[in-house]
């Protein structure tokens, strides 16, 4: 019998532990473990034999769940491990040299390095997963050939996955949240406004993806390095990209030999196919869906029932095979080609065995129902005003405590419109896009994240490391949303808020500056 927490404090008990111990003791297994055997006890009310049957049939619905094969958790399994062998491949037919050799005569510093994985981040934004993972396989050459510290890159992969993804509308976050809303909108007669049109409204009130995205813009070119950041960069500049007392990060692919015949298209091209093929069999996966739905094809509406998962891991197939062709044109002995697919899949083994761990306990967050206790905190007796900042915070505590956004989103935004609607219905947006803002906030800053764990996978950055050094960038966009929030709040006005917002992040960025030249 499981125990219902959904109206008590004790259901954020097991994240909370899960991640004050993985913070302190930097023991990410080992700290999901304990979070998922006392979810589990307070699940069973401390039955020590009921827990361990609830453990094991939770961890095995990741793989097989109702009769059927857990598509979703494989095939993302299976796009790590293909794009681990993509990257280690790449690595041993030479042209990720060639193309460090290439980019360093066009790429003349540090700042440029930096800026150009910013830049790749913005532009591949087709789903955050994604953008880490591949975003990081190409610009890690480059950035470790400038002494650019694994968890700096790390910060700026996941600082440009999620804080994109959840501002374009032709994306899997984009289709997802514009479903979402398109929902709550006609659940409360607002059948005249235009979905898409709606979302473009609320892109520049989305005031944390914005200012977390101009911080990084700020941090990249004027290397605002500061707290653990900072020290993570002076060791790099000593030769330490990471820390090696921890051993291997995930993706790292060490150890493996180069072929001389490499080119800089042996990077370029599987990587171009890859994308395209991901591409294809994203809008393809949805165009099968709005078929058997009776629906004319268009591109959103594609994206909107697109199988992600699915058309990550036929891409990155097809990108391996890519991959290979090319390997074997550049005359890679067989040899070398076998071991570094060997290494590159084992490569990827320490961010599967962290996503399983992330993915059980979210499983055990669910039947705790945490996500539910938090958005119960939101009130009656909070004044209107406040009601946008207090659903950043609320949104931002919950990511953080259940490491989903997606999740957040489906919990949060329907309370946010109730609340909207039964005080002023002219905050609908304000008081949506601040859920939408506040779980990305969490979700950055959570080291259950799926999202924070690929970003260390693509950046090869022990994970606690990245939470660790990103925390203090994501506070301070976090604390310019808030007081933008609030004075949206107060004055009803989405330019004061954003004027406010910029006031506070100019003043934010010259302390920095100060601060990391000290």
């Amino acid at each position: 019998m499981i125990i219902s927490y959904a109206d008590s404090a004790l259901s954020v008990l097991p994240p909370l532990v899960a991640i004050t111990l993985a913070i302190l003791t930097r023991k990410v297994l080992l700290s999901l473990g304990v979070g998922i055997v006392f979810g589990a006890l307070l699940l069973t009310d401390f039955s020590l034999v009921s827990s361990g049957e609830y453990i094991l049939n939770t961890a095995s619905q990741l793989v097989w769940k109702d009769a059927a094969l857990n598509s979703w958790n494989v095939y993302i399994l299976g796009f790590l491990i293909v794009l681990g062998m993509i990257t280690a491949l790449i690595t041993v037919s030479g042209s990720a040299r060639a193309f460090a050799d290439w980019a360093k005569l066009r790429i003349r510093n540090k700042r440029d390095a930096k800026l150009m994985t910013m830049f790749l981040g913005c532009v591949v934004f087709i789903d955050d997963y994604f953008n880490s993972l591949v975003v990081g396989s190409i610009s890690r050459p480059i950035t470790d050939r400038y002494h650019i510290s694994r968890a700096k890159l790390a910060y700026i992969l996941d600082s440009t996955a999620a804080p994109v993804c959840v501002i374009s509308p032709v994306s899997s976050w984009g289709a997802y949240i514009i479903a979402l809303i398109g929902g709550i909108l006609t659940a409360h007669g607002f059948t005249d406004s235009g979905h898409l049109s709606v979302f473009i409204q609320m892109i520049p009130m989305n005031f944390y993806a914005i200012f977390s995205l101009l911080l990084l813009l700020c941090v990249a070119t004027f290397s605002l390095d500061v707290g653990p950041m900072r020290q993570h960069e002076l060791n790099a500049l000593r030769g330490n990209l990471f820390d090696e007392s921890k051993g291997q990060p995930p993706g790292a692919v060490t150890d493996l030999p180069e072929a001389d015949t490499g080119k800089v298209i042996g990077l370029f091209l599987p990587i171009a196919v890859l994308v395209f093929a991901t591409v294809y069999f994203m809008v393809s996966s949805g165009a099968d869906v709005l078929a058997t739905k009776d629906l004319p094809f268009n591109v959103l509406g594609a994206f909107e029932n697109t199988d992600v998962s699915s058309s990550l891991f036929f891409g990155s197939v097809i990108g391996l095979i890519a991959t290979l062709i090319l390997a074997i044109q550049q005359k890679v002995d067989l040899s070398m080609l076998l071991k570094g697919m060997s290494v590159g899949a084992r490569s990827m083994l320490p961010a599967i065995y962290i996503l399983l761990f992330a993915w059980t306990i979210s499983s055990v967050i669910g039947q705790l129902e945490t996500g539910k206790y938090m958005a119960s905190l939101a009130t009656d007796n909070i004044p209107f005003a406040l009601l946008p900042a207090v659903l950043f915070l609320l949104a931002g505590i919950t990511a953080f405590s259940t490491g989903t956004s997606w999740g957040t989103f489906g919990i949060m935004l329907p309370i946010a419109a109730d609340m909207a609607m039964g005080s002023d219905s002219t905050m609908m947006l304000p008081m949506l896009a601040a859920v939408l803002s506040g779980a990305v906030f969490g979700d950055h800053c959570s080291p259950i994240s799926d999202t924070t764990i690929l970003s260390s996978t693509g950046a090869s950055c022990h994970h606690i490391d990245h939470v660790v050094t990103q925390l203090p960038y994501a506070l301070i966009a976090a604390l310019i949303s808030l007081v933008g929030y609030t004075v949206l709040g107060f004055t009803g006005s989405l330019i004061a808020g954003l004027v406010c917002c910029s006031m506070l992040f100019v003043i934010s960025v010259v302390v920095l500056h100060f601060w990391a030249k000290k």
